[in-house]
């Protein structure tokens, strides 16, 4: 029997995870502009902590897209299953990680959002800001996050299938 990892209350659910056995996730794509680099940090170790190994795209650039870019493309390119942005809001990684084609970024602030990006949303980038969220909370985000899945056919397949679809008759 799994042995329970790690308990999350929100908005009066009690989130359970279980570890269940070997990850097989490719490892996860961060980066951050040079404002946030105190937050990815502890994401990182929070990462490693939970299992996950994880690639630094850096945060020494002061110009946020050019990161943002470099890890929504090789998320998109399937280099990485998953991709993790940060600046001081994380609209700004937000909006840039979506204009790659293949990457669908969330901003992720609260617990059920984060998990509706993954669930519903089939989100494979989750944004934070470094400036509007506390180390504990971001922590329990990338929980919610990784530990959340998009399941296939479900209610939410032809709106997840209708955004690819415009994606690619747009993409150029």
């Amino acid at each position: 029997m799994p042995a329970v990892y790690g308990i999350i209350r929100t908005r009066g659910v009690r989130i359970t995870f279980l570890r269940t056995g070997e990850n097989t996730m490719k490892k996860v794509a961060i980066g951050c502009d040079p404002n946030a680099s105190d937050l990815k940090e502890v994401i990182k170790e929070h990462l490693t902590e939970l299992g996950y190994e994880w690639e630094d795209y850096g945060s020494d650039d002061p110009v946020y897209a050019n990161v943002a870019i470099k890890v929504a493309e090789a998320v998109a390119a399937g280099k990485h299953d998953r991709g993790i942005l940060i600046c001081g809001t994380g609209i700004g990684m937000s909006i840039t990680a979506n204009k790659v084609p293949g990457a669908y970024a969330a901003l992720c602030a609260d617990a059920y959002s984060t998990e509706r990006s993954r669930k519903s949303n089939n989100a494979n980038i989750m944004t934070l800001g470094s400036q509007v969220t506390g180390y504990m909370l971001a922590k329990t985000l990338v929980t919610v996050w990784m530990n959340s899945d998009y399941t296939p056919g479900g209610r939410s397949e032809p709106k997840i299938q209708r955004i690819i679809e415009y994606s690619k008759e747009h993409s150029h």
